[in-house]
């Protein structure tokens, strides 16, 4: 167990919150998410030959667009990776 000093504050409230930090950060994380979604949905127009070019169907696409965050990427990229190697 570490000892502090009175005049030490330990490190959590040594940053403060930001309600305007938290604001642009929620914005910017809406702003990337509404980006993902519209380029999935992009995706999603294409047709079979030229998803097939990328080395995705419209499967991949749909379970993508189910997932959170980066996760989506992550889908594609491994779809297309096991697609790859057939």
């Amino acid at each position: 167990m570490a000892l502090s000093l009175s005049g030490e504050r330990p490190s959590a409230a040594a940053m403060p919150v930001s309600p305007f930090a938290v604001l642009v950060r929620w914005v910017a994380k809406t702003q990337a998410a509404r980006t993902r979604r519209t380029a999935l949905a992009a995706l999603l127009e294409l047709d079979h030959n030229r998803l097939n070019d990328l080395g995705i169907d419209r499967q991949d696409v749909v379970d993508a667009m189910r997932l959170n965050g980066t996760a989506a990427g992550r889908r594609l990229t491994a779809a297309r990776a096991v697609k790859a190697r057939l």
